[in-house]
């Protein structure tokens, strides 16, 4: 039997277990996935490996943590400094991450994209800047601090401000093919937006796309977007698409269309 999960903090919502687990009985595979609330981050491996699993999924806020503490780092999370992705072998925590990859494919359906606003700095934001950098695609990030944050994305060519910093952004030329993207926790549990409302308006007005990282709910920040008339979308099909890519890291091979409409069909 494979034994599955996610870590996160608050994990009580994630749709992971419900999908993944659909996509195992889809596959006929004798195994379950879990939700596991985790407090202290600096413990995620030793919880996974006291746990027993063979696999795990990483979530808000413990993706660079769980970087940190793995034993080997593959793919392009050695470029990202962030995981979301574990996996046992031969006794030994192996690390990758999905998120940028299954990010790319959920905007897809944008077209051609120039240029990106993420706001916020952390994992997610990590993998997703990488992502569209490689891609050849402008990338600004906005932060509401400086402080042991910004380095990494200024480090990887991108353009960072703080919300104090905005004024400066009159000087950057946006195309309409923008894409605002909000990777913060905002809105997730409560209903504040990322940032002051007048300044996220005035990035809107040049922008023509909108895609916020949490899923399942219209968060303030998706309602403005569609208040200021962008194409908007939440965070369902990055975490079908990282989630499907998961999976295939955890039992070591491709995932059929038909189980991966499957697992759409969890997330609706």
């Amino acid at each position: 039997m494979i034994k599955l999960g996610i870590f996160g903090n608050p994990v009580e919502h994630s749709k992971s277990p419900l999908m993944q687990n659909s996509a195992l009985q889809s596959l006929g595979i004798d195994g379950f996935y879990d939700k596991y609330l985790l407090l202290d981050g600096s413990q995620i491996k030793n919880e996974f490996l006291s746990l027993r699993l063979d696999g795990a999924n990483i979530t808000v806020p413990h993706k660079e943590d769980a970087y940190k503490n793995a034993d080997e780092i593959r793919g392009i999370a050695q470029k990202i400094g962030a995981v979301n992705t574990y996996v046992k072998e031969n006794d030994k925590v192996i690390a990758y991450n999905t998120d940028g990859l299954g990010f790319m494919m959920a905007i897809e359906e944008f077209g051609n994209i120039q240029n990106a606003i993420i706001l916020g700095a952390g994992g997610t934001a990590k993998a997703i800047a990488v992502a569209l950098k490689d891609a050849n695609i402008e990338v600004t990030i906005i932060n509401r601090s400086r402080k042991g944050r910004l380095e990494f994305f200024e480090e990887l060519g991108c353009k960072c401000y703080t919300p104090e910093e905005l004024s400066s952004l009159s000087t950057i030329n946006y195309q309409l093919s923008t894409i605002i993207i909000n990777t913060t926790s905002a809105g997730l549990k409560d209903d504040l937006l990322p940032m002051q409302k007048e300044l996220l308006q005035s990035l809107m007005k040049n922008a023509s796309f909108a895609f916020d990282c949490i899923y399942g709910k219209t968060t303030p920040f998706l309602a403005l977007a569609k208040e200021m008339g962008l194409q908007y979308k939440d965070g369902k099909d990055m975490l079908l698409f990282q989630g499907v890519l998961a999976l295939e890291l955890f039992i070591k091979q491709p995932i059929p269309t038909s189980t991966i409409e499957q697992m759409d069909k969890c997330l609706k």
